[in-house]
């Protein structure tokens, strides 16, 4: 199954590539010094770099923690007044489509010291995203909306239904799958300490 920025359009590319590239110059550092730091090929920096890589979630992520930002601040659109962000549902695009329909979207993030992000999942039957731990410390609340929701964390692994609730350590390996034969749609809420974290 591919984990990919689901969107096409070159902007969205361009302008990931563009935060990477000046949050690393920021820092002085080279393409090898975050290839080391972020465990991403030099090749693949490149390539987002260039804005001719849709990378997935799963290597904006490293590359995010590398440079100790959060994965809203490579993805989101133009910065607005901090008191009050809005974003219209016509601006948003899933950062994940899964291999039956399921879709990622980022609705929603917060310009605070941590990283706090709110998603909107959708999993088709069959569709499963599996995570790698996040940094130390970074949980996320999970509401079921529609269907049921299969989540393992570690090798613990729980069934919930529409109307349940989870809250889990995100920072050991984790997954999401839809076992059923309906649509399943959840909320997620992601608080991952960005201040625990030195460049």
């Amino acid at each position: 199954m591919k984990d990919t920025v689901a969107s096409e359009s070159e902007p969205v590319s361009e302008t990931v590539g563009r935060r990477v590239r000046d949050a690393r110059s920021d820092r002085g550092w080279t393409l090898d010094q975050l290839a080391d730091r972020s465990g991403v090929s030099r090749r693949m920096i490149v390539n987002v770099e260039a804005g001719s890589s849709n990378a997935s979630i799963a290597t904006l992520l490293k590359l995010a923690g590398a440079l100790n930002v959060s994965l809203a601040d490579l993805v989101a659109g133009s910065p607005q007044d901090p008191r009050l962000v809005v974003t219209q549902a016509a601006e948003r695009e899933p950062l994940w489509r899964g291999e039956f329909g399921g879709a990622a979207v980022l609705v929603a993030s917060a310009g605070t010291p941590d990283m706090l992000e709110l998603w909107d999942w959708t999993l088709e039957p069959g569709d499963r995203f599996a995570s790698e731990p996040h940094r130390p410390g970074t949980r996320e609340l999970l509401h079921v909306l529609a269907g049921h929701l299969t989540i393992t964390v570690d090798a613990d692994k729980r069934r919930l239904r529409r109307g349940d609730a989870a809250s889990l350590d995100a920072d050991v390996t984790h997954a999401y799958s839809n076992e059923g034969r309906h649509p399943v749609r959840f909320t997620m809420t992601v608080l991952e300490p960005l201040t625990r974290v030195r460049p």
